[in-house]
C-alpha cells in the first residue's frame, strides 16, 4: 500500500511549515555541500512507483461506490433499497437492489538525487537533468511520441560544466546541488539552477530549463548513452502529474436529463403523498379500516397517526419509485461508450499522411457534437496547411524572389532578381549580407544528417547521404531553405558556432552567445553572435507589430507598404532587424540574461523584463513573405458550417491583412459580405464608444430593411486584439458609455462572421467564454492545433484538436482529435447529428416506457383501498427494465439512421432541425409523458372492463365470464404487463428508420424472450421460492381466445395516437429532416452515390459523345444521361455552345480558370 501521500501531508502539516518552500534542493550523488556552503536538510521524496490507473486494489471499491453515488439516480435508489430493508413495504428489497446492482456493476494499477545512466532506445525512469551525454557537444535525441504525441526528434543540452563527463567515475566527482521547483504539470516549462562546488572557491551557478530536462516517459535516440540526475520521481514526474483529469464538461441533454427527473422525481412525491392523504380519508370511517389480511400487529395499529402516515408515504415512494428510470444512466453511458467507436472507425477521417484518424478523448460529450452554434477555429494549421513556402524577402526597400522568371528564363537559385532596382551599390551589398546572415542565425533551426527513423531512412539523396533542416516552427525551417536557394547557406551549429555558407562559397563562422526565445506574447525572437571579426550583433525577427515601434531606422515606411500588399494577398509576413552591441552593452546584456536565468521565482517575467531592455534601437534590415495554403477542403467545410446555420469564428494571431485573405480563401467572407471593422486604426481615429454604436447603429437598420429575413443580412466583423481588451475591460470611462460588451455581442449576433487578429492565448479563451455567458447560452466548439490553442479548447463546450505539425498539446488537451480541418463537416453534420437524435430518443423512450410501467400501479390503488398492493410480480418489476426493454432501445441507440449519411453530408440544413437541443424540449418532453400517461390508462381499463363480469366456478375460483379465465390480481396484472412490454417494444420498432439483421433479432428477440421467461417462471415450481404466486398464470391467460384478442386490441388502441399525429405531421407540415426521408424513398441508392453539395469541381473539357466530364486532375466522373443538368450541357457542347453557357443560367455555370464549374438551382448537386 502506498502511503507516500499519507507521509507528504504529515511532513507537510506537522514536521514544520519551512520545509514546504516553491523550490526544493537537490543533492547529486547524496553528497553533502561543503562545509559553511549552506545547511543540509535531508529531505525525503517519494518513491519511483506511478500508479497510472483510477482505482488500485485497495482503494477500488470504496472510490468506485462513491463516484456511483454521487449521481443522484443512483443516490435516490440507494435509499429506495434502504427503506424497503428498514420498514415494512409492498414490494421486495430486492426489486431494487438487483437493478441498482447492476447499474452500479456495469458502470464500474526512488531516490531524487541518483545519477542515472540511460542507453539508446531506453525510456527515462523519471525525470533527469542531463549532465552528459555521448555525443562530443553534449547534445541528445528524445522523442516524446508517449507524452505529447511528437514524433520528430528534440534536442536537449547538458550542462556546459558537466557535458565534458564521459565515465561513471568523472560523474561520480562531481559535487553539486540542484535548485529547482516544485513539481508542476506542464511538459513545456522548468526553472531551476545547479550550483556546482569546486573545491573551496564559491560555488559556480548555471541555469537550468526546459532544454535540460529529461521527461519520464521520453525515449533516447540516436546517442548512446548519457548520465542524468533525478529532479522528479514517481507520482512527481510531469508524467504522472499530467494523469490528472480535465475539469468535467456537461453536456445539454445530460442537463436535460437532470430537469426532467427532477420533474418526475416530483411526481413520485405526489403520487406517494395523493395515495396517502387518500389512503387515511378512505379509513376515516371506523368501517374501513386495515383489512385484517394486511397482517399489521397491535402494536402497529396503536402507534401515532403522524408515523403510521410517514411510514405509509415511504411505502408508496417505493411502490411507485420505479418512475425514475435508474438504468437510464448506464444504458446512456454504454452508448456513449460504445457509440465512440463510430469516430475512430470512420475511414473518411482516416489521413493516409499521418497515418492516423479521429480520436476521442472523451465520450461524454458525443451528442453536443450536434448541437453547436457556435464554431471557433485557429488559421495557422487549422485552416491552413502550416507547410510554409518561402515566396519572396525585401531587403532594404528592394524586393528578391528565389527562382524568378526574367525575359521568359528562369534564374539559378543564387542569381535572385532585383525587383526594384538592378544596380546594387556598396551600402546595398552591405544590407543585403545582413538580412540574408540575419536570416541563417536568427533560428532555432537544426540540421540533421542521414539517419534511420523507424526504418525509413532519411537525408538520403541520388545515393548520397546529405543534410535537411528540422524544427518545431515550419516557418524557421522555410526561411532557412529560402535563403539557401538565395545563395545563403546555413550549415550546422558546432561547438557553440554557427556556420553558414555565403554566396562566394566562403564558410563564415559565428559563435552562438544568447538566444531569445519566440515567446507568443513578444511575438519576436533574436540572437546575440560574434563575429570572426569580433563584433556582436544582436539579430532580430518578429511579427510588423513587434518589430517596428523599435526600429530607429531604415527604410521603414517601403518595407512597411510591402508588408502590407503581402499580407493583403494572403502571405505570412516576417519583419528583420539588427543592432550592434558595444563590448559594455554586451556585458550589461549578459548580466539581465544570466540573472533572470538564475531566477527561481518569477523566471518568466524577469526574462521578459530582460528582453524589452536588450531588443530597442534595431536597424530595419527588411521583410520575408512565406505562404501557407488553404488545407484541401477547408472552404467547403465552412460553407458547410455556414449552411447548418453556425457562425464561425476565425481566432488568431496574424495580421488583419493576411487573416483577412485567408477568410476570403476559405469563403469565411464573401465578395458580397460588407466587412465591419473595429480595429486599433479605427479607435484611434474615433472613440471606441463613438464605433461601436456606428456599427451597431449599421446592422439593426440594415435588419429592420430586410425585416424577418435574417438570411439576407450578410456582415462580417472583423476585431484585433487591442481592441478586444478595451471591449472587455470591466470598468468604462464615463457613465454615460453603458456596457460594451453587449453592445459588442449585438454586433457579434447580426454578423455572418467574425475574425478575431492578433489575438493572444488568452483572449481566444476571453472570447469563447463571453460567447458562453451571452444570454442564449450557445453552445461553442473550439478547434485549433497548437499550444496558443488549448485555453480555447479548454474553454469551449466541446474541444477539437487538429493532429498538425505543431506539437500534439492541442490534441492532447482536446475532447477529440480529428487529422484535418474537413474532417470537422463529417463529425459536426453527420457523426453529431446521429448521436444526438439517437441519445435524445434514449431518453425520451425511457421516461415514457417507465410512465407506461408506472402509472397502472397508481391506477391500481384506488381499486384496493390503497393498501400498497403491488399490481406486478416482483420478477416483472425486478426484469422490467434490465431485461425486457433494455437491449431494444440501446441498439436503436447505436446503430439508428433517420436519413442516410450521404444525405445529411449533402445537404447540411438538416442540422437546423435538431439545433438549440429541440428534441428534448419541454413541449415535446410533455408530448412523450402524455402520451406514456395515455398508453397506461388504455392498458389499466382495458383489462379492468375485460375482468368486468365475474362469477364463481364450482371449486370456489372466480372466473370471468366472457374470456373464461380465472380472474384474480396476478392474473390482471401479468395481462397489463404483456400488453405494456409489447405496445413499448412495437413504438420503438415504428421510430426505427434504419431497419438491420440485428434490429430484428434483438426487438423480437426481446419479446419471444419476455414470452418464454414467463412461461418458465410461472410454469414451473421453483424450490428456492417460498411462495408460488405467478404458478400456471401465464399459461391459462394464454389459454384464452378471447385474452389474445384483446392483447391485440389494446396494442393497437394504444399505439393508433401516435401513429396518426406523425401522419398528420408529416402530410400538412413535414420538417426538413422528413421531407430528406421522403426524397431518399424515392431516390432507393442514388443519393449515396452524390458527392456533398458544396463541393464543386472544375472541369476542363467535355466530350459530346460521351458520359464522362473531364476533371483538372485527370479524373473523369460520370453522369447519368437522364439528368436534366447533364442532358442539357451536353447537348449545349455537342450543337457547339462552346463556353457559352448563358442558355444554361438558370443552373448558375460560372467559369473557372481554363473550365467550368456549375451548380444546380435550388438544393445543390454537384456533378
Amino acid at each position: 500500500m502506498d502511503f507516500s501521500l499519507l507521509r507528504n501531508i504529515i511532513s507537510r502539516y506537522c514536521v514544520g511549515e519551512e520545509i514546504w518552500v516553491d523550490s526544493r534542493t537537490v543533492y547529486i550523488g547524496h553528497k553533502e555541500p561543503p562545509p559553511g556552503a549552506e545547511a543540509y536538510i535531508p529531505q525525503r521524496y517519494p518513491d519511483n512507483r506511478i500508479v497510472s490507473s483510477k482505482y488500485t486494489f485497495w482503494n477500488f471499491i470504496p472510490k468506485n461506490l462513491f463516484e456511483q453515488f454521487r449521481r443522484i439516480a443512483n443516490f435516490y435508489f440507494l435509499v429506495i433499497f434502504l427503506v424497503q430493508l428498514i420498514i415494512d413495504t409492498p414490494t421486495s428489497p430486492v426489486t431494487s437492489g438487483l437493478p441498482l446492482f447492476f447499474v452500479i456493476t456495469v458502470t464500474a494499477i526512488k531516490q531524487v538525487g541518483d545519477i542515472v545512466v540511460v542507453k539508446e532506445d531506453e525510456t527515462f525512469p523519471c525525470d533527469l537533468i542531463l549532465l552528459s551525454s555521448s555525443r562530443p557537444d553534449g547534445t541528445c535525441f528524445v522523442t516524446t511520441t508517449s507524452l505529447d504525441g511528437e514524433s520528430s526528434h528534440k534536442t536537449y543540452y547538458a550542462i556546459p560544466d558537466t557535458m565534458a563527463f564521459r565515465t561513471e567515475q568523472e560523474v561520480d566527482s562531481l559535487h553539486a546541488t540542484i535548485e529547482c521547483e516544485q513539481p508542476q504539470p506542464d511538459l513545456y516549462k522548468f526553472v531551476g539552477r545547479i550550483n556546482i562546488y569546486k573545491d573551496k572557491e564559491e560555488p559556480v551557478a548555471r541555469p537550468l530549463g526546459a532544454e535540460n530536462l529529461l521527461l519520464r516517459g521520453a525515449t533516447l535516440k540516436n546517442t548512446q548513452h548519457i548520465h542524468a540526475v533525478a529532479v522528479y520521481t514517481g507520482m512527481e514526474t510531469k508524467m504522472a502529474l499530467n494523469y490528472q483529469s480535465k475539469s468535467q464538461k456537461r453536456s445539454a441533454v445530460e442537463k436535460s436529463m437532470n430537469a426532467f427527473l427532477i420533474v418526475y422525481l416530483c411526481i413520485l412525491i405526489s403520487k406517494a403523498v395523493i395515495n396517502t392523504v387518500l389512503k387515511y380519508a378512505w379509513q376515516w370511517s371506523p368501517d374501513r379500516d386495515e383489512p385484517w389480511y394486511n397482517h399489521r400487529t397491535e402494536h402497529e395499529r396503536q402507534r401515532h397517526v403522524v408515523i403510521r402516515a410517514f411510514t405509509d408515504f415511504l411505502a408508496f415512494m417505493v411502490l411507485f419509485n420505479y418512475i425514475i428510470p435508474v438504468s437510464m444512466y448506464v444504458t446512456v453511458e454504454m452508448q456513449k461508450f460504445l457509440g465512440s467507436y463510430f469516430i475512430s472507425w470512420d475511414e473518411e477521417m482516416f489521413d493516409e499522411e499521418l497515418g492516423e484518424g479521429a480520436q476521442v478523448n472523451t465520450s461524454d460529450l458525443n451528442e453536443e457534437l450536434g448541437q453547436v452554434e457556435y464554431v471557433f477555429t485557429d488559421k495557422t494549421g487549422t485552416l491552413t496547411e502550416n507547410n510554409m513556402e518561402f515566396i519572396e524577402c525585401c531587403v532594404d526597400g528592394n524586393v528578391y524572389i528565389p527562382h524568378a522568371i526574367c525575359n521568359g528564363q528562369i534564374l539559378s537559385a543564387a542569381s535572385s532578381i532585383d525587383m526594384i532596382d538592378a544596380s546594387p551599390g556598396g551600402y546595398r551589398r552591405e544590407y543585403e549580407d545582413l538580412f540574408f546572415r540575419a536570416l541563417c542565425l536568427c533560428h532555432t533551426v537544426q540540421v540533421k544528417e542521414e539517419e534511420t527513423v523507424d526504418g525509413i531512412k532519411r537525408g538520403i539523396h541520388q545515393g548520397r547521404p546529405t543534410s535537411f533542416y528540422i524544427s518545431s516552427s515550419p516557418d524557421e525551417v522555410a526561411l532557412v531553405e529560402g535563403m539557401k536557394r538565395l545563395g545563403y547557406t546555413y550549415l550546422r551549429l558546432k561547438d557553440n558556432y554557427m556556420e553558414i555558407l555565403n554566396k562566394d562559397d566562403e564558410i563564415e563562422r559565428f559563435e552562438l552567445l544568447h538566444v531569445l526565445n519566440f515567446d507568443s506574447v513578444r511575438r519576436r525572437m533574436s540572437v546575440i553572435v560574434k563575429s570572426s571579426s569580433g563584433d556582436y550583433l544582436l539579430f532580430c525577427k518578429g511579427a510588423d507589430s513587434s518589430i517596428f515601434p523599435r526600429v530607429v531606422s531604415g527604410k521603414v515606411e517601403q518595407v512597411k507598404a510591402r508588408v502590407e500588399q503581402n499580407a493583403v494577398e494572403g502571405l505570412r509576413t516576417l519583419c528583420v532587424a539588427y543592432r550592434r552591441l558595444s563590448e559594455s552593452e554586451y556585458q550589461e546584456a549578459c548580466h539581465h540574461l544570466m540573472e533572470a536565468k538564475l531566477a527561481l521565482q518569477d523566471r518568466e517575467q524577469r526574462l521578459a523584463q530582460a528582453y524589452d531592455i536588450i531588443e530597442r534601437d534595431f536597424v530595419l534590415l527588411g521583410a520575408t513573405a512565406v505562404e501557407d495554403r488553404l488545407q484541401e477542403k477547408a472552404a467547403d467545410t465552412i460553407e458547410s458550417l455556414h449552411k447548418a446555420g453556425m457562425k464561425v469564428w476565425v481566432l488568431t494571431g496574424d495580421k488583419m491583412e493576411t487573416a483577412a485573405a485567408t477568410c476570403y480563401a476559405s469563403k469565411l467572407f464573401r465578395r458580397t459580405t460588407q466587412i465591419l471593422e473595429l480595429t486599433k486604426k479605427r479607435t484611434e481615429e474615433q472613440s471606441l464608444h463613438d464605433v461601436l454604436f456606428e456599427l451597431n447603429r449599421t446592422v439593426l437598420r440594415q435588419r429592420s430593411i430586410s425585416g424577418l429575413s435574417v438570411d439576407c443580412l450578410d456582415f462580417g466583423l472583423i476585431i484585433d486584439g487591442a481592441t478586444l481588451s478595451a471591449v472587455l475591460k470591466p470598468n468604462q470611462e464615463g457613465a454615460g458609455h453603458g456596457n460594451y460588451r453587449e453592445i459588442f455581442l449585438e454586433i457579434c449576433r447580426n454578423c455572418s462572421a467574425v475574425l478575431c487578429c492578433r489575438m493572444a492565448p488568452l483572449q481566444k479563451a476571453q472570447i469563447v467564454k463571453l460567447i458562453k455567458a451571452s444570454k442564449e447560452h450557445p453552445i461553442t466548439l473550439a478547434i485549433g492545433d497548437g499550444a496558443n490553442d488549448v485555453s480555447m479548447i479548454l474553454e469551449a463546450h466541446v474541444g477539437i484538436g487538429i493532429m498538425g505539425k505543431e506539437g500534439r498539446q492541442a490534441a492532447r488537451n482536446s475532447d477529440y482529435a480529428i487529422p484535418k480541418f474537413k474532417h470537422l463537416k463529417k463529425m459536426l453534420l453527420v457523426h453529431g447529428h446521429y448521436y444526438y437524435i439517437r441519445i435524445a430518443e434514449l431518453v425520451q423512450y425511457f421516461f415514457y416506457k417507465n410512465v407506461c410501467f408506472i402509472f397502472p400501479q397508481f391506477l391500481y390503488q384506488f381499486f384496493c383501498g390503497f393498501s400498497q398492493q403491488p399490481l406486478y410480480d416482483t420478477a416483472y418489476l425486478t426484469l422490467y427494465n434490465i431485461s425486457f426493454t433494455s437491449l431494444p432501445i440501446l441498439l436503436y441507440s447505436l446503430v439508428e439512421q433517420h436519413v442516410s449519411m450521404d444525405t445529411l453530408k449533402r445537404e447540411p440544413s438538416l442540422y437546423r432541425d435538431i439545433a438549440k437541443n429541440s428534441l428534448l424540449r419541454w413541449p415535446v418532453f410533455l408530448y412523450w409523458t402524455c402520451l406514456g400517461v395515455f398508453d397506461a390508462v388504455v392498458f389499466f381499463f382495458g383489462a379492468y372492463f375485460l375482468f368486468d363480469n365475474t362469477t364463481f366456478t364450482s371449486n370456489g375460483q372466480l372466473m370471468t365470464t366472457n374470456t373464461q379465465m380465472m380472474f384474480g390480481n396476478w392474473t390482471f396484472g401479468t395481462l397489463i404487463f404483456t400488453v405494456l412490454v409489447f405496445t413499448v417494444t412495437l413504438k420503438l420498432a415504428l421510430d426505427t428508420h434504419h431497419w438491420t439483421w440485428i434490429n430484428h433479432f434483438v426487438i423480437w428477440g426481446s419479446l419471444l424472450f419476455y414470452v418464454i421467461f414467463s412461461l418458465l417462471w410461472g410454469g414451473i415450481i421453483w424450490p428456492f421460492l417460498n411462495y408460488q404466486r405467478m404458478y400456471y398464470v401465464f399459461m391459462q391467460m394464454l389459454s384464452s381466445g378471447p385474452a389474445w384478442l384483446s392483447i391485440i386490441l389494446l396494442i393497437t388502441v394504444s399505439l393508433l395516437p401516435d401513429v396518426i399525429k406523425k401522419v398528420l405531421c408529416r402530410a400538412m407540415c413535414p420538417t426538413a429532416t422528413e421531407r430528406a426521408q421522403d426524397h431518399q424513398k424515392l431516390l432507393p441508392g442514388s443519393v449515396a452515390d452524390v458527392t456533398p453539395l458544396s463541393f464543386c469541381r472544375s472541369c476542363k473539357g467535355t466530350s459530346a459523345d460521351s458520359s464522362h466530364l473531364h476533371l483538372g486532375t485527370a479524373e473523369s466522373l460520370s453522369l447519368c444521361r437522364s439528368d436534366p443538368l447533364p442532358q442539357k450541357l451536353l447537348a449545349h457542347l455537342a450543337e457547339g455552345g462552346g463556353t457559352d453557357l448563358c442558355p444554361l443560367s438558370p443552373y448558375m455555370l460560372r467559369l473557372s480558370g481554363a473550365g467550368f464549374a456549375y451548380y444546380a438551382p435550388g438544393p445543390e448537386t454537384s456533378v
